[in-house]
């Protein structure tokens, strides 16, 4: 029984209605909130005018609208009815929000298109979009792919953070705020049954243990099977398989002081990740070095479909995707003069456990490409929040430290000469001369992030207010990256693959194939530097119902280094000079208005940015001196620029209807990257002149590409997210309540899925569309949905697959899903 099959027979055995015990006439949120940036659930802060709802981005409880800040808010209930149980699903309700994963570790978290460079993993860097979950901040974006557990809101800022609270980001936060412990006694109960075998349930009990402690437990199970058959080994791929648990003890001794204690347990087991065969393109790589010519060595040898949305593979390499995370955090509040004092500490693990298949095919070339990490993380944050009279402030610290360790393992197998070796070589026509290499990597990385911040706000006049702030980061990294590659000599034994032209078999010429291929390396990199960061914001009350903001932040993303190994020059040593990566430089522009009117039954919020960033932190490609070798590895791009305009308007003119739309344009560029890695048309051909056609087989290739003036991969010029319900009274089964519809869809535009723009992989625009249609009460909440009701077929990523062989890979969205949901409360 898989894990969350079996916490789905445990919540079967436990909810209230398996024990018998009646729902109570409590009332749950409803999920009539339409908008998911400005419409709350009934749980949250209501007037008979219109909706407030309260926030916590700035460090202390107040309105969104008065928020000078880009920020979008999603209730529960939201979050519930439209089947979004994880950040990758909150990309259909936040058109500015982009989420790419091919596995949990692969995983990229943009806001406005800016956050992480694009296609390549690499432990040494910094994510510039943010994840908090009660304050605590998670450093591994492979967090974002497990399920939210007991969601109370989720908070998206746009723009650099960093002067409030936590780690700086350059990008965005995303808070998420899970439900506290309750001194009454409450509960919910969630169950959802889909095809796919879907199966999903969410279980929460709350109340008081003492007059002074309360408690809150919660759960939450997700399984289904995949959506991509593997014809090679008879089995569905790509499936969920998701199990969170979290438990927190709330002390209050007195109205002045709160102690929260809570932890955590999640682990994400599925037969997962394979991608797709998509497309084939021609490189200029020697027309018998490419796929179709290579796939002609194997006779019989065909991929099962070259329609990927057939969806079918033949990969033969296991498949894993073990991802487990946990921890404990300690939050202490305490009301402290006309001020609060808060401190957060918190522990974290991370452990992944992945199995891949990186040729991309059913052919043993690569059988086993394993990078299995451990991560360890400690966070310290202190900070006073002070309010009296015209000023307000925020001064705290925050430490970082975290330590990875990664053991990986690849290894070739006996399709690997052919595939990896020029036709040309006999050693090509021996399988044993490249099977059996295996590449034992040993990477750690060190970090450690020490920072002051503040933030004042002072009211100048009941309309004006400037706030201004500022941080002081110091960070350090350490580094090590020890690959040794062994391999078969020619005389039968084994050796190790040495790029040292002083090794014993460097000469070889089976040694000499193997280097080519995979050489051993060794390195120690390191990186320190402070930086100091800072911001001025100016709001104006153009009416009570209409906010004016202004904001200008210099902010940065700290340095790094790679961690993946780096290009070797002609002796053999590795490139340190490209072992350290640069700072990004930010600067931020941004303007705002925020209005509700018609007595609060409408909103509309507008915000234009510009942001530039010099030193922009993105991947490139390099050939190892005296090989064919390609080394991936992260570096600095002169200048990038993000500029655009966003705008999120709801309405509720009545208790029956709501309704909300959000869109986004976003003008994106590379301004000046002159050395960035070549797209597959223009790569795998000779390094001499003149450079050949695009495309052309056999033409030299550049070393690399002028980008300057192109897309940055990944970000849509236009997103849109849209939705409404509307709901009836009605009496069911002697029970009072609504019957409602409800629908909601999102729409992207053409993006570019590669670092350096491809003819080959821009994605085209698409929209999915999703209905739901439901009875509910104060206490009950019954609905059946459709996901993808039109069932769209579309890509979330293509990629270009190693060698130059012109494979594209490709990552599909869910196709049309559909089940049911039964919600209580008591």
């Amino acid at each position: 029984m898989s894990i969350a099959g079996f916490a789905l027979t445990l919540l079967a055995t436990t909810s209230p209605a398996a024990i018998g015990q009646p729902p109570r006439d409590e009332p749950i949120a409803s999920t009539a909130a339409a908008d998911p940036t400005a419409q709350p659930a009934e749980d949250e802060v209501q007037d008979r005018e219109g909706t407030e709802i309260v926030v916590t981005a700035r460090r202390r409880t107040e309105n969104v609208q008065d928020v000078p800040v880009a920020i979008s808010v999603i209730g529960s209930e939201t979050l519930d009815a439209q089947g979004t149980y994880n950040i990758n699903r909150l990309t259909q309700l936040q058109p500015t929000l982009q989420f790419f994963s091919t596995n949990p570790r692969n995983t990229f978290i943009n806001i406005r298109g800016i956050g992480a460079p694009f296609g390549l993993t690499n432990d040494g860097f910094e994510q510039g979009v943010g994840v908090y979950v009660d304050q605590v901040y998670y450093n591994r974006i492979a967090s974002a792919t497990l399920d939210f557990v007991d969601v109370e809101q989720i908070e998206v800022l746009r723009g650099p953070q960093g002067t409030l609270y936590g780690k700086n980001t350059t990008a965005g936060a995303i808070n998420i705020t899970t439900r506290a412990p309750s001194f009454d006694f409450e509960g919910r109960a969630e169950v959802s049954l889909g095809n796919y075998n879907f199966k999903q349930a969410k279980l929460s009990v709350s109340g008081p243990l003492s007059d002074t402690l309360a408690a809150r437990l919660s759960l939450a199970s997700t399984d289904r099977r995949g959506t991509v058959y593997n014809v090679t080994t008879g089995s569905w791929i790509n499936s969920q398989d998701n199990l969170g648990l979290r438990g927190a003890l709330l002390w209050k001794p007195s109205e002045d002081l709160r102690i929260t204690l809570s932890g955590d347990f999640n682990v994400q087991d599925p037969i997962c990740c394979g991608q797709l065969y998509a497309r084939v393109g021609t490189t200029q790589r020697a027309a018998n070095r490419q796929y179709a010519a290579l796939t002609a060595l194997f006779p019989g040898y065909k991929v099962p479909s070259i329609n990927p949305f057939d969806r079918l593979t033949d990969l033969d390499a296991q498949l894993a995707a073990r991802n487990e995370l946990g921890g404990a955090s300690l939050r202490v509040e305490w009301d402290l003069g006309p001020g609060t004092l808060t401190s957060v500490s918190a522990w974290r693990y991370w452990d992944w456990g992945p199995k891949n298949d990186r040729d991309f095919t059913g052919l043993p070339i690569y059988t086993r490409v394993n990078n299995p990490t451990k991560q360890d993380q400690y966070t310290q944050e202190v900070r006073y929040a002070f309010d009296a009279g015209p000023l307000d402030f925020v001064v705290g610290a925050f430490g970082f430290y975290q330590q990875i360790r990664t053991s990986g393992v690849q290894e070739t197998g006996p399709a690997a000469s052919a595939w990896l070796l020029a036709p040309s070589s006999a050693l090509s026509r021996n399988p044993s001369v490249l099977n059996g290499i295996i590449a034992e990597n040993d990477i750690r990385l060190d970090n450690l992030s020490l920072a002051g911040f503040a933030k004042v706000n002072w009211k100048v006049t009941d309309a004006l207010t400037i706030s201004p702030g500022i941080r002081i980061n110091y960070d350090k990294k350490d580094g090590l990256y020890n690959s040794v590659v062994t391999g078969t000599a020619s005389d039968g034994t084994r050796q190790v693959v040495s790029s040292n032209p002083a090794s014993p078999y460097y000469n070889d010429p089976w040694t000499a194939a193997q280097r080519g291929t995979q050489a051993s390396q060794f390195f120690e990199p390191e990186f320190s530097d402070w930086n100091l960061s800072y911001d001025i914001n100016l709001s104006y009350k153009i009416a009570p119902d209409i906010l004016a903001y202004a904001t200008y932040a210099r902010s940065f993303k700290t340095g790094g280094i790679n961690l993946n190994g780096v290009p070797s020059r002609a002796d053999g040593t590795p490139a340190l000079d490209v072992a350290q990566i640069k700072p990004e430089k930010v600067d931020h522009f941004e303007v705002g208005l925020k209005t509700q009117f018609w007595d609060r039954r409408a909103t509309l919020n507008i915000a234009g940015y510009w942001t530039e960033i010099k030193d922009f932190q993105a991947s490139v490609i390099s050939n190892v001196s005296g090989s064919n070798v390609l080394r991936g590895y992260l570096a600095n791009a002169e200048k990038v620029r993000v500029r655009g305009i966003e705008a999120d308007f709801s309405l509720r003119p009545s208790e029956r209807f709501s309704t909300y739309v959000s869109g986004a344009f976003t003008d994106h560029e590379f301004v000046k990257f002159v050395d960035a890695p070549c797209p597959p048309e223009l790569a795998g051909g000779g390094t001499g002149t003149p450079v050949g056609p695009p495309a052309t087989p056999g033409a030299n290739s550049p070393a690399n590409c002028n980008v300057s003036g192109q897309w940055l991969p990944g970000v849509s010029k236009w997103a849109f997210s849209w939705g409404a319900e509307y709901n009836l009274p009605a009496k069911i089964l002697g029970r009072d309540g609504n019957v409602y519809f409800g629908y909601d869809g999102n729409y992207r535009s053409k993006f570019s899925s590669n670092a350096s723009r491809s003819i080959y992989t821009d994605i085209d625009g698409y929209s999915i569309n999703n209905f739901r249609v439901g009875f509910r009460t104060g206490s009950f909440d019954i609905f059946g949905w459709v996901r993808n009701a039109f069932d769209q077929d579309y890509f979330e990523s293509l990629a270009v697959t190693p060698g130059n062989t012109g494979l594209i890979s490709a990552q599909l969205g869910d196709p049309q899903t559909w089940g049911g949901t039964i919600k209580l409360g008591f």
